[in-house]
């Protein structure tokens, strides 16, 4: 008996595979919109990240050019010989 030319076994193969294509169909019925929903709320949760880390950043620059602008005052201050955290005019 040759098992390719059975139109039983073909029969089963086809119903098995329509069986899995509904029972895949079921399954995901719903799905596709709650995983767009996710990617969604995951991209914009991204990018508030990013635009909180930019804010950081340049706050961090501002400061440490506050910061060495204070660290060469205070240079030029001990080289004149006053003293760096007196505010006082010479």
């Amino acid at each position: 008996m040759n098992i390719t030319s059975d139109p039983n076994l073909w029969a089963i193969c086809i119903l098995v595979f329509v069986l899995g294509l509904l029972i895949g169909v079921f399954l995901t019925a719903g799905g596709r919109r709650k995983w767009k929903a996710r990617y969604k709320s995951e991209v914009d949760r991204r990018e508030a990240i990013e635009h909180e880390h930019e804010k950081r950043v340049k706050d961090w620059d501002e400061r440490e050019k506050e910061w060495r602008e204070r660290d060469s005052l205070r240079g030029a201050a001990i080289k004149s010989g006053r003293d760096p955290d007196d505010d006082r005019p010479l």
